[in-house]
């Protein structure tokens, strides 16, 4: 199983990518695809809309913390 979560990374680690990456991976384990990008010190956040509905669309499941900050940016994945 595929899960969307986010993946730290930067200097002092306090941005994030949003990658698909299989379910039994650690967090920092090999990525399938990077599909997004987030930095809560200024709200900033980057998705590849095409990419997260193809994963979601072939069962791709998502993490809390993922689907917080699509509902903030209103995007709708069901």
């Amino acid at each position: 199983m595929v899960k969307l979560r986010l993946k730290r990374y930067g200097r002092k680690q306090r941005t994030y990518r949003i990658v698909a990456i299989d379910a039994q991976s650690r967090r920092e384990g090999k990525v399938t695809r990077e599909v997004g990008f987030y930095n809560p010190r200024k709200e900033e956040t980057q998705l590849d809309i095409s990419a997260i509905t193809a994963f979601c669309e072939s069962g791709a499941q998502l993490t809390e913390t993922v689907r917080d900050i699509f509902k903030r940016e209103n995007l709708k994945i069901t």
